[in-house]
């Protein structure tokens, strides 16, 4: 079984995050994408989330996709941190090979992740590309680090079958859409 792990904290979930997970699913061969609903990124102000409850909940009415499910994982087993998460999935599944996929903007910002070179080393990782975040995340300073680990993108339907770490950058989307300007708009500028 190749199971693709998309997390965030989906408020809103949009059609960029349905579509990253479909190009995903279907250039790395993948049965099934878990979405990991975050109860709170430790990187951002939570202030103004919306309930888990109710992310997961609109999660699931966007997604309405066989293959895809959306969990509040993290709540469940009482994790805040992605390593945390993804080390708790392998142990548990030994005989899956899961992929961790992440939008390009949050390749810019991964080294800001607690343990990401160990997230790097647990799985297999396909970064989406995003509008406007091409021209800058594969120059920041976690492509750098993983560089020589990056597979050709005509490769990318072998990156589950990788030893981590690996990882492949996915073109071809190129929405603006972004979960921080929905809030912006849902919660206006006096908020």
């Amino acid at each position: 079984m190749r199971i693709g792990l998309f997390g965030g904290t989906f408020d809103p979930p949009h059609a960029a995050h349905l579509g990253a997970s479909l190009l995903a699913m279907k250039r790395l061969k993948l049965d099934r994408m878990w979405w990991l609903v975050t109860p709170g990124n430790p990187l951002k102000d939570t202030r103004g989330l919306q309930p888990l409850e109710k992310r997961i909940a609109d999660a699931r009415a966007l997604t309405a996709h066989p293959r895809i499910d959306v969990t509040g994982l993290e709540a469940v087993i009482n994790t805040r941190y992605t390593y945390d998460t993804l080390h708790f999935l392998v142990r548990r599944c030994p005989g899956v090979r899961f992929v961790w996929v992440m939008g390009a903007d949050n390749l810019r910002s991964f080294y800001r992740w607690q343990n990401w070179r160990e997230i790097a080393q647990l799985m297999p990782m396909a970064v989406v590309d995003r509008m406007g975040s091409s021209l800058y995340a594969a120059s920041g300073r976690a492509a750098q680090a993983l560089g020589r680990y990056c597979i050709p993108e005509s490769r990318a339907a072998d990156l589950a079958d990788h030893k981590p770490p690996a990882w492949v950058y996915l073109h071809g989307l190129k929405s603006p859409l972004s979960s921080t300007a929905l809030r912006a708009i849902r919660t206006g500028p006096d908020a």
